[in-house]
């Protein structure tokens, strides 16, 4: 059944998200779901990535997996690129099977990758499943601070709502969490800026960066974890 909390709603590029009423924030910018998602993520995090390092596969991890886009977009890529996917999402609340498919996002990517995605969800939020050609998804159904892996990932997307809307899970308590997660050298990209996120990040050993923001934001932030002497000897 449909969350009655759940909104689709059209954003300024054309592009569909949803309303949650009851944090009362959308899942993406306003300015445009999907150019936010490319430009955020897929463009600052993902393809930076690629052009530092000659990989032959990646591992995301994403805070707030929402509709999904972030993984479709990066999938994609990775696809066209002959790369291995390794994508887990953390997400407390996912959405029904029917609000995803409400989203229109078969439009921006591949039929194959959607209909694999559409058919997969619900036991990617139970276990790790592989998309045929695209990789593997897991959906931690679960709140960020129970999350817990052995894995270590080579881009962390953040993308949980506004501090505004969700301030704990921009605290200090839960970025530390988020970065042990981060391989060295590995990146965290993330829509927002602000001067306390900054001092968080350095203080745990990431060199920063402002990166021109999307559509309706001026900046955002990039993080990559140094890589200590330590570090070089057990990779």
């Amino acid at each position: 059944m449909a969350d009655k909390n759940l909104e689709i709603v059209t954003t300024a590029d054309g592009s569909k998200t949803i309303y949650n009423a009851e944090v009362g924030e959308l899942y993406h910018s306003r300015n445009g779901a999907l150019q936010e998602s490319q430009h955020v993520f897929v463009n600052s995090g993902l393809h930076y990535f690629l052009a530092q390092n000659n990989a032959k596969e990646v591992s995301i991890l994403e805070v707030g997996f929402g509709t999904g886009l972030n993984f479709l977009l990066s999938a994609d890529v990775c696809t066209a690129n002959n790369i291995a996917l390794n994508y887990t999402g953390i997400e407390a609340y996912p959405l029904d099977a029917e609000m995803m498919a409400q989203t229109g996002y078969e439009q921006y990517t591949s039929a194959t990758l959607w209909e694999s995605y559409v058919t997969n969800y619900p036991q990617a939020l139970a276990n790790k499943v592989t998309l045929d050609a695209y990789g593997q998804l897991q959906i931690a159904h679960i709140k960020l601070m129970e999350f817990n892996t052995d894995e270590r990932y080579d881009i962390i997307y953040f993308d949980a709502f506004a501090s505004a809307r969700q301030p704990e899970m921009w605290e200090q308590e839960a970025i530390s969490h988020v970065i042990t997660f981060l391989k060295p050298g590995g990146v965290f990209v993330t829509y927002a800026i602000t001067g306390n996120l900054k001092r968080m990040l350095k203080a745990l050993g990431l060199k920063i960066e402002k990166v021109p923001g999307a559509a309706g934001k001026r900046e955002m932030l990039r993080g990559v974890l140094s890589v200590t002497n330590a570090d070089l000897g057990a990779y």
